[in-house]
């Protein structure tokens, strides 16, 4: 309450006789008041009998999200169910704005901000405050489609409750979900059969990412060059693993895996392998061609038409992949790699070595780093024989 309505208060309500110390204008001269201001504050205590704040805010906000575009942002906000973000209402609202012709009514379609400040007025939003914000993150993809394929396979469950795993593998570029192949497990024919998948419809990629399962490698079991990487290498394209306990690097499929997952749930289990391939085919054409991807701006399907140039191999080497190997040398001068047994020899019971492999050829080295020897490995036999002395 200002001085004037108080001085009003206090002569018109309260009955204090001298609150304007005799005269109401002079009063009002004193302190500077309009005269037609303060005659309509008087007035208004008058008619009412008593003071009650008004509000301070402007009779029209022309900058005010209009009410049935918040309407819409609700409904699109329970329509899109577990993917009702603020860019995924966004995008609706484009053909939204359409149908309703907001063009006319002067309407826009708000920004990220404004929609998520409507949804948190509706309480439509579960504060997260501990949640990492997205600024804090160092992003990167490839700059053309067919750069980098990452490929990775995730584990669901039929109506049963069995276990089976889904390949998917996506375009680093444009998101493009360019294979998705249901397989009983996590194998490296199941790994062969999705990457075939996507270079036969998609085209062969220059780099294909992958995390260190066995279905993609087998450096960490037999040893040698695994089936799958055979395979991609013929193409022409270039295997990169990632690093081990850092599952941000494949970190784009590895979100797609979460996103494909909420979409299977909102569909009944299905009953076996080939119900699941058939919702697999139905989610990747929905995917690519009906949602809208907030890192590309677009459907990943207008992505991929709209690049400049596509990607490949034709440029890139093959390289085969290799690896280094701390090893110490038993008592009777053996040791043990990738489940295979190599002689080194009596002379280094107890050493440390260092063994470098690339592919199927092994090096040793010892502690001052001078060669001690290199050999073949055959991923048929357990044990390999004796290093041969290096040249």
């Amino acid at each position: 309450m200002d001085l004037l309505d108080a001085t009003l208060v206090l002569f018109h309500i309260e009955g204090v006789a001298d609150a304007f110390g005799g005269s109401f204008t002079k009063w009002c001269r004193t302190h500077q008041i309009p005269r037609s201001t303060a005659y309509r504050h008087r007035d208004r205590i008058l008619a009412e009998q008593r003071w009650k704040p008004r509000s301070r805010s402007p009779k029209n906000r022309p900058r005010e999200t209009p009410f049935w575009v918040q309407v819409e942002i609700a409904r699109a906000r329970l329509y899109l169910a577990f993917d009702n973000g603020a860019d995924s209402i966004a995008a609706r609202l484009v053909q939204v704005a359409l149908d309703q012709d907001w063009a006319a009514e002067g309407w826009k379609i708000p920004s990220r901000a404004t929609i998520n400040n409507i949804l948190k007025r509706l309480g439509m939003v579960v504060a997260a405050p501990k949640k990492r914000p997205k600024s804090s993150y160092r992003r990167f993809c490839y700059r053309r489609p067919r750069d980098c394929y990452q490929i990775d396979a995730t584990v669901v469950r039929l109506a049963n409750g069995t276990p089976v795993v889904v390949f998917e593998v996506l375009d680093d570029c444009t998101r493009t979900l360019v294979s998705t192949l249901a397989a009983a497990a996590e194998t490296a024919a199941g790994a062969i059969a999705a990457i075939s998948r996507a270079f036969d419809r998609f085209g062969v990629s220059a780099i294909v990412l992958s995390d260190n399962g066995t279905a993609f490698t087998s450096r960490r079991t037999r040893g040698g060059i695994s089936q799958f990487t055979r395979l991609v290498s013929e193409t022409g394209a270039r295997l990169i693993h990632s690093t081990p306990y850092h599952p941000q690097t494949c970190g784009k499929v590895e979100r797609h895996h979460r996103t494909f997952k909420q979409w299977l749930s909102q569909r009944p289990a299905p009953v076996d392998l080939v119900a699941l391939q058939a919702l697999c085919d139905e989610y990747q054409l929905w995917y690519n061609t009906g949602r809208w991807h907030s890192a590309v701006r677009m459907t990943p399907q207008q992505a991929w038409t709209t690049a400049v140039e596509l990607g490949g191999p034709e440029h890139l080497p093959v390289q085969q992949d290799a690896s280094i190997h701390h090893l110490r040398v038993s008592s009777n001068g053996v040791v043990t790699l990738s489940g295979s047994s190599i002689s080194i020899g009596r002379f280094h019971a107890g050493q440390q070595i260092t063994i470098l492999r690339n592919g199927n050829h092994a090096t040793a080295y010892n502690a001052d780093g001078d060669a001690i020897g290199h050999l073949m490995i055959d991923p048929t036999k357990r044990y390999q024989g004796q290093f041969r002395v290096a040249a």
